[in-house]
Formats: C-alpha cells, structure tokens, sequence
C-alpha cells in the first residue's frame, strides 16, 4: 500500500493543503464519527504531527504571554511544559473520581486542557453531570476547551459516554485525537476538529510551522481506515489489552494490599496504584530496583505539579499476558525488600 503511493506522481511535485490530505479528512471524519459519535465532516478536520503539534497549534493562536490556561493535576506533564512555554501562567486543577473539580478552575482561565474519556494518569471517566457542568461554566466564563480523547478506544468495560465535542452547543471545545497509541507512536499522525471560529487561525498556524504532514502515510492511512483495518485493529487489540489489564489489577488487589491502593478504571494502557497512607516504602527506590531487575515502572508523582502523590503506574502495551506473571513477582519481591 505504501509503495503504491511512493510512485511519482503529479501531486508529490508540489505543496499541498496544510489541512491534510482530502482523502485522510475525510476517513478521520467518518471512523470517530462512528466510534465516538463526533459531529464532524471533512472540512473540520486538521491532520497534525501527532496530538502534540495539536497542542501547539493551539497555543500558538490562544495563548499570550502571561494568559491563564488550566491543565489537570496530575496530567500530561508535555502539555503542562509546552504552554508554559509559549508564555503561558499554567494553573492544576485537581480530579476526583468524576473527573475535573469544576469549581477549582481558576476565574482567569481562558483555556482549559482535560482528558474526559480516560484521565491521564488515574484513569477515571468525567461522569456525563461533570461534563455538562464544565461546558456549561466554559460558556459563562468564557473559556475554549482542549479536549484530548485520549484512548477512548481501548474500553475493556462500561459504554463510552459521549465525548464533550458532541455535547458541546456553543463552540466552545477543540477535539484533539492521534492514532499514536492505536497504532504507532513513529506515525505521528493526529488530529484536530475545531469551532469554525478558530479553523482558520488555526490553519494558518499549521500552514507556517510545516505547510502540511507526510503526505504518503496520510493516504496509506486514509485506505487503513476506510478498509475496515482500522477498525478491526482495534477490535484485535482490546481483546489483547484487556486480559492484560484484569491480570494486573488481580495481582495487585491479591498480593500488593499491604502497599499499594488500585485505582480502578474501564480503559487505556496502563494501571496506576496509590501508595497505602500506613506504608513507609520509598517509591522510587522500588521504581530504580525494579528498572535494575527488568520491570518498567514509573512513579505516580512524575505527574503531579503542585500536590504529588505518592503510588505507580505499570503500563502493560508492550507486555505479553505469559510476562506479566513473573514481572509483578519480581516488583512484589522488590517490595518486600523494600519494607524490611
């Protein structure tokens, strides 16, 4: 398929539409119109390098020097970093089991980043009241909305809620997707859908950082979509990810109790586990022996800015489920040790 599209051509002899490739648009529009409901067409999206360059677009046509933008605390600490450095004052909010607190979202916000299908790192879905309560604050204040939909398509248990996209009546929430984790972080492909009010600023953004992505892997892309591969990918992949997850979170309920508190959750790639307030093991020491002994862990506070807390985060998309076994008897060992 791709070699296909390496073969000379009129079209790969001059720039195209910073948007993206027609035929890409088109097939993002379609795929999360049908898995995640989003009220989108063709000329609403915008192809990006990664969901990390959608941030930056952002920023660069909303955020001045000195502007108040609200993230989530814990959360991504790369979007955190990249608005601070666009000049931004960037406030946490904190997260409880329904998601973002609404009412702890600073007056003078006028941008807010969130993660409502699965919060990143907790793991917690915005109950479908806090999702209307925050749309309807971003239209009193007012406030733009960066909703990053991050892996909304690997849900083990529960029906997915409507995404704030969908509910949104005012124009108020930029949708932001990569199919880095669907399928693999080197693509860098994602994408944007934007009011109409910030479409164009927003192109113009894109057209003068790199005109436009990769052209070849936007239409191999587009083809992966509108063949049904995508989707059957995913389909694959939840079948292989949610045994992994279950296995974990058994593990951890059964044999890490005297340590470790599982945050549950009904999706992603990774599970997260707080430190129990009466254990006195240092966390970062078991995350160094652990990396010694080959386990990959990394510590919950790595995400936190103003009020860390203390736990870890174990992802399982690159383990095999016949792994896991001697992986988690190899941290319960180094806990062990640990608490001696």
């Amino acid at each position: 398929m791709t070699a296909r599209e390496w073969r000379p051509s009129a079209e790969h002899g001059r720039y195209q539409a910073p948007a993206g490739h027609p035929s890409l648009r088109a097939a993002i529009a379609r795929h999360i119109g049908v898995s995640r409901a989003v009220k989108a067409g063709a000329d609403d999206v915008i192809v990006t390098q990664g969901a990390q360059q959608a941030f930056d677009l952002i920023g660069r046509i909303l955020i001045s020097p000195g502007s108040c933008v609200a993230v989530e605390e814990p959360g991504y600490p790369f979007v955190r970093k990249l608005f601070q450095g666009l000049g931004a004052r960037v406030i946490g909010v904190p997260v409880d089991k329904e998601g973002l607190v609404i009412k702890a979202i600073p007056p003078a916000a006028r941008l807010l980043y969130v993660t409502p299908s699965h919060q990143f790192p907790l793991g917690y879905t915005m109950s479908i009241e806090r999702r209307m309560q925050l749309l309807a604050c971003a239209e009193r204040h007012p406030l733009i909305i960066i909703e990053d939909d991050y892996d909304s398509e690997f849900r083990f248990s529960g029906r997915p809620l409507d995404p704030l996209q969908t509910l949104d009546r005012s124009g108020r929430v930029i949708y932001v997707g990569s199919f880095s984790k669907v399928l693999l972080p080197t693509l860098r492909i994602g994408f944007l859908i934007a009011p109409a009010s910030l479409r164009s600023a927003l192109l113009l953004a894109k057209q003068l950082t790199d005109w436009h992505s990769d052209l070849t892997k936007q239409v191999v892309l587009a083809k992966f979509i509108d063949q049904g591969l995508l989707a059957k990918h995913i389909r694959k992949m939840n079948r292989e990810y949610a045994p992994r997850y279950f296995k974990i979170a058994d593990v951890l309920q059964r044999d890490f109790h005297n340590w470790l508190r599982l945050i549950p959750t009904a999706s992603g790639l990774h599970a997260t586990a707080e430190l129990c307030e009466d254990s006195e093991v240092d966390i970062n020491a078991v995350v160094t022996k652990a990396r010694e002994r080959g386990v990959f862990v990394l510590p919950l506070a790595n995400y936190f800015h103003d009020r860390p807390r203390t736990g870890l985060v174990i992802g399982y998309g690159a383990i095999q489920i016949d792994k896991i076994k001697g992986g988690m008897k190899r941290l319960e060992s180094i806990f062990h040790e640990a608490s001696e």
